[in-house]
């Protein structure tokens, strides 16, 4: 199954024609998951190191030293730690341009320039990584860096210019929804399968394809396009975004805990960050929208 997000979208860690079973289909010792097709990256899934690994399957036969089952592998403190190190680098360089580029009248158009410039950059660097064959820590980190930057004046101006205080409730929120959607994924209460990752994918393009026709018309008519971004329409939109932010969220969860199970290389974790730092981005921007509309209109 593929995540929605693009970087697991390009690279899922368990393929079957693109999807992978998961109702009640997890990995088997000796073999892959019943309805999938044979492990993607020729490891044994965890359970048995030696299924499935000729190179273990060698060192059995020939009596020489048995390494551990996670030697070059994937594991969680991987991700965290990839995932601490990129979103580390986001918010550092976001609370630097927060005190380096200020947004009074005298400068907000400069730094409002550069916010912009760096955001851009990173959008390309994005779908760079996202269309690599292997993860690029260069790339992510510099991702992680010029998204920084962008949040880090967009949140300044709203901050000092629409809501006191919004950057600040859009982390809290953010970190909530982050905690709730991994509650409720480790307690299974939401249960990631065929069905949940085509619903998540048909709303997220159909979401995504109604804030563009918005963009455009805000483009070309001015003014707020067809008002998909603000007022009542906007907080409504604003939570559909912040839902399906969640539902990305576990999609995520499941692909990286399917990449421990079958035994992903080490640098997949990277991959792992920067799709989970993506998510946070997503959920923390629809977050800061809400805020400033409803603040906005205090």
């Amino acid at each position: 199954m593929r995540s929605s997000n693009p970087v697991f979208s390009r690279r899922g860690f368990s393929r079957d024609n693109g999807y992978a079973q998961f109702n009640a289909q997890q990995p088997q010792a000796g073999g892959p998951a019943v309805g999938t097709q044979a492990n993607p990256y020729g490891q044994a899934p965890a359970g048995n190191p030696y299924a499935q690994n000729p190179y273990a399957q060698q060192d059995l036969q020939y009596g020489a030293p048995q390494a551990p089952a996670t030697t070059g592998r994937m594991t969680m403190d991987d991700v965290i730690m990839r995932t601490a190190t990129t979103l580390g680098t986001l918010i550092v360089t976001a609370a630097l341009a927060w005190a380096l580029l200020p947004v009074d009248e005298a400068h907000i158009n400069k730094s409002y320039g550069i916010a912009i410039g760096a955001g851009l950059v990173a959008m390309i660097l994005g779908f760079v990584q996202a269309f690599k064959r292997k993860a690029s820590p260069p790339i992510i980190l510099a991702y992680a860096a010029l998204e920084g930057v962008f949040l880090g004046v967009l949140s300044s101006i709203v901050d000092s210019y629409i809501a006191s205080g919004a950057a600040m409730q859009a982390v809290l929120g953010t970190m909530s929804v982050f905690a709730a959607v991994l509650i409720a994924y480790k307690a299974g209460w939401i249960r990631v399968n065929r069905r949940f990752y085509g619903f998540v994918m048909a709303a997220a393009m159909g979401f995504i394809l109604l804030m563009a026709v918005n963009l455009l018309f805000a483009v070309f008519g001015g003014g707020d396009g067809l008002g998909f971004r603000s007022g009542g329409l906007g907080i409504l939109f604003g939570v559909i975004g912040i839902l399906l932010g969640a539902c990305f969220l576990a999609l995520d969860f499941k692909q990286v805990e399917d990449g421990i199970a079958y035994g992903a290389p080490k640098e997949e974790a990277w991959l792992a960050a920067f799709g989970l730092t993506m998510t946070l981005v997503w959920i923390y921007m629809e977050f800061l929208r809400i805020i400033a509309i409803l603040q906005g209109n205090d």
